[in-house]
């Protein structure tokens, strides 16, 4: 069975980085964007990834600019928006695509797993969310408005 692991992604520099780096770690991947109405969830997300990286918590956030094109950035100005404004210490990746014909793998694998409301794979927004048990594969998944702090609880579980 395919799990998470088996992706290899571009991170912000462009560099392959193999998902096998998150092994045996929870991780929550979170499409993000710098100009929307949820951008304030960055802040929840890094309170949540410092409070729980020494338990092994993980989080992957990738930049995506299909939803009003509301990441119109670069990879190095959405770090440093991430940096300045948030004081983001969890990994960014390079800007995907999380619906369509070019649709990141990873993506496709995630919806795959876990189909959001209706039971329709489409991301509706920015700021969905997957929660990756340690075996790899998706655990839970939450629609853009359920904030971090919503979702502690599951990740605790599983933790």
């Amino acid at each position: 069975m395919k799990t998470i692991y088996d992706f290899t992604v571009k991170d912000a520099d462009l560099n392959d980085f193999s998902l096998e780096e998150y092994k045996n770690k929870i991780l929550l991947v979170v499409n993000v964007a710098s100009y929307c109405g949820l951008t304030f969830q960055y802040k929840g997300l890094e309170q949540l990834y410092k409070k729980y990286k020494a338990q092994g918590f993980e989080i992957a956030g990738f930049p995506c600019n299909q939803f009003a094109l509301q990441e119109p950035g670069t990879n190095e100005q959405i770090r440093n928006f991430c940096d300045t404004n948030y004081g983001i210490t969890f990994k960014i990746f390079n800007k995907i695509k999380v619906n369509g014909g070019h649709e990141d793998p990873l993506y496709k694998f995630l919806k795959k797993q876990q189909a959001g409301i209706g039971g329709t794979p489409q991301i509706k927004w920015n700021f969905t969310k997957f929660l990756v048990n340690r075996n790899g594969t998706v655990s839970k998944r939450f629609g853009p408005q359920v904030t971090p702090e919503e979702i502690e609880d599951e990740i605790v579980k599983i933790l």
